[in-house]
């Protein structure tokens, strides 16, 4: 009988595999080069940081797409230093910089540095939210964080939610428990069950609304746009009778969705009445305040959300007014057993066995794999508290209250409608009469704020005519930054408005 070889001597590693493992791999023995490393990407962040002029360089895709494509990704360069060097070049030098006092353009915040200091404990241990066994106090972590925003929505001793990567999971994940409701016990195939099943935004929801809606299986002509007032608010009464009409024909309102803070104008729904119109017609009442809610902290504005706390889910966007980097949002739920119509119990990760023994964040969400992104918010709630977010959103409201008033008081300036929260919709309307020639002149201005890199500003079509946007959700904006944007965009706008009459001219 032959002897067994040992199985350590069966199965060898390759020398070359080993020598890079032991180099590159994070472990006891690379830990301080980790923090070395770590150190010398946070200095070139930095030195880009305060370097950069404005809030972008102007860049264009061509000749972005040029540098990256004569990059040989088959020739490493051999070290962390000279590839940070080259991403510098071809990231950070031309990077759009949120943080900028000029920049004005989307829904992206600065960010606290107690939360950039936690993403290095996050990205570093690189845990996994899905079970206990992959977490352990994260999952506790993230779980008080839940308790936490849910107590500041009101929602009750039975809430409870989930940490996702952004509003638009989060409002999938609030469809399909409002789908899953809906068609709980009735008989039939699920697409035979989904017949007839009505969902009902505003018709300045967020597009992840319809979006939902053809992912659940509904399809987006299930998304009822209800019409808006003056304020592009929610019309309940128009809600009320699109109800009524719909459940005359036979149809079932599934979901009534609410918007505390349209992209767009920043427009809160009438809460209150729409979760009265919700429970009255055992819809499924939902309110996306992945932008307002930075009012749930604040200590002037919170009586904005009043109403909030009938939901039966609700969207919240850190990354957007509590001043987290990406991705940080989450879906709170009124009654946590709700949750379980997302569950699922795998053998190999979560068995059904353990289900409320141990928890296990996968049990309550659609993702599987999982960053631990409520570290970010915890450190900085310990590390300044959560009155202080709430004042710094109350700062950008006050802030976009004065830059609505210099619109209003331009003779080219034309306010849209009256500023809500931080954003300020507006046109520039020349003092002469102008051809609309290429294009809209709002685009132009805009392109040619990024071209030059002094100001970013952001666009949208109101009532099928371009406007032009300023989203301010930075605390160290001042008056004067938005004056300098506003003077920008008057002087473009006369620029461009002088050439479109000399062509029309010469034509």
């Amino acid at each position: 009988m032959t002897p067994q070889r040992p199985l350590a001597q069966t199965l060898s590693t390759p020398t070359r595999s080993l020598e890079v493992a032991a180099e590159q791999l994070l472990g006891r023995d690379t830990a301080e080069r980790m923090a070395e490393e770590f150190g010398a990407a946070a200095r070139l962040a930095a030195r880009s940081i305060a370097a950069a002029a404005g809030p972008t360089t102007g860049p264009g895709p061509a000749a972005l797409r040029a540098r990256l494509d004569a990059v040989d990704l088959r020739a490493p360069l051999g070290n962390t230093a000279d590839a940070l060097e080259e991403a510098t070049e071809l990231y950070l030098r031309d990077a759009v910089y949120f943080h900028h006092p000029r920049y004005a353009a989307h829904l992206n915040c600065p960010v606290l540095l107690p939360a950039i200091a936690a993403e290095a404990l996050v990205t570093t241990v690189n845990t996994s939210m899905d079970t206990w066994d992959q977490s352990a106090g994260a999952t506790l972590i993230e779980q008080r964080l839940i308790d936490w925003a849910a107590d500041l929505a009101g929602l009750g001793p039975d809430a409870d939610g989930v940490f996702t990567s952004g509003g638009t999971a989060s409002n999938l994940q609030a469809m399909l428990l409002a789908r899953n409701t809906a068609v709980a016990g009735k008989p039939g195939s699920l697409p035979e069950r989904l017949a007839g099943l009505r969902i009902y935004a505003s018709a300045d929801s967020h597009f992840s609304i319809s979006t939902s809606a053809s992912l659940l299986g509904l399809g987006a002509e299930a998304v009822v746009a209800v019409e808006c007032d003056a304020l592009h608010r929610m019309d309940a009464a128009a809600l009320r009778r699109a109800l009524e009409d719909d459940v005359a024909a036979g149809l079932r309102p599934m979901a009534i969705v609410a918007t505390a803070g349209t992209t767009d104008f920043g427009s809160i729904d009438p809460l209150g009445a729409i979760g009265e119109l919700a429970a009255e017609h055992g819809a499924w009442f939902h309110v996306d305040a992945a932008y307002g809610c930075g009012l749930l902290g604040s200590p002037r504005h919170r009586g904005l959300l009043a109403g909030i706390e009938a939901a039966n889910s609700v969207t919240v966007d850190f990354h957007k007014s509590f001043f987290q980097p990406i991705g940080s949002s989450a879906i709170l739920v009124r009654d946590r057993a709700a949750l379980a119509l997302v569950s699922h119990h795998a053998e190999y990760l979560n068995p059904a066995a353990e289900a409320g023994r141990t928890p296990n964040q996968v049990d309550k969400s659609l993702a599987t794999t999982r960053r631990f992104d409520a570290l970010k918010l915890w450190v900085t709630l310990r590390s300044i508290g959560a009155e202080a977010l709430g004042t710094m959103f109350d700062g950008v409201m006050d802030l976009a209250a004065a830059a609505g008033q210099l619109v209003k008081d331009h003779p080219e300036l034309e306010l849209a409608a009256e500023v809500q929260l931080s954003t300020v919709v507006f046109r520039y309307v020349p003092p002469f009469p102008v051809d609309e020639g290429p294009g809209p002149l709002a685009n132009q201005i805009r392109t040619a704020l990024y071209d030059s890199g002094e100001a970013m500003v952001a666009a949208t079509t109101i009532n099928g005519v371009r406007h032009l946007k300023l989203t301010l959700l930075n605390p160290q904006t001042t008056i004067g930054d938005v004056s300098a944007i506003l003077d920008a965009i008057v002087g473009h706008g006369r620029r461009l408005s002088g050439e479109r009459t000399l062509m029309e001219v010469q034509a």
